[in-house]
């Protein structure tokens, strides 16, 4: 993967000191970055505050990024890392099935429901959703990251194992323990709960 036509106009004005080619790169990726940093963090306020710091830190560093890489998978990477020094509660994936989709599953978000929902769904939708932020905040963060890439933000295995700097055998595995997880995790919590009521 490597950086766009676009990311490396962008670059190329960076380097040649046109200070308004950042202002363009975290147009373009702030929208992106901030909904990944709300998904491990659990909130708007903190997510804004560490995609702050990201796109610092990437000020910072822009120099050395290099362009063999695409520039967003690089952003990932730095909002990753911060989020995981937070330490802070995640957020929850909506409409996640954790029993949904193998390993070798390369779609986001299987069994979402393209249609508007009735409010029994809707009731039903926001009980699942606590749920999963329950389960999500027994996962460790190298698994909160690797399975909110891939349900939410839908980055392939190769991309994923770009941003978090692993191997895609390992991006696989940490997906696939992710999902046993949150399915034991949901499991467990609605047996002892027992069924919902809708």
């Amino acid at each position: 993967m490597v950086a766009s036509a676009d990311d490396l106009e962008l670059l190329r004005r960076f380097a040649s000191g046109d200070a308004a080619a950042f202002d363009d790169i975290v147009r373009t990726y702030q929208g992106r970055i901030v909904t990944l940093c709300r998904y491990l963090l659990g909130n708007a306020a903190d997510a804004d505050d560490a995609a702050q710091d990201v796109f610092v830190k990437a000020f910072k560093n822009l120099k050395n990024f290099r362009p063999e890489a695409a520039l967003y998978t690089w952003l990932y990477r730095i909002a990753v890392n911060t989020c995981i020094d937070r330490r802070r509660r995640p957020f929850f994936l909506s409409f996640f099935r954790a029993d949904e989709g193998g390993e070798g599953s390369d779609e986001p978000f299987p069994g979402l429901q393209s249609e508007a929902p009735s409010p029994e769904q809707l009731v039903e939708s926001q009980q699942i959703s606590e749920e999963i932020q329950r389960a999500l905040k027994k996962l460790s963060p190298k698994l909160r990251a690797a399975i909110v890439l891939k349900e939410i933000e839908g980055l392939r295995y190769e991309e994923i194992g770009e941003v978090l700097e692993i191997s895609l055998g390992t991006v696989k595995s940490r997906i696939s323990r992710a999902r046993e997880e949150l399915k034991r995790t949901l499991t467990d919590g609605r047996e002892q709960n027992g069924p919902r009521a809708v």
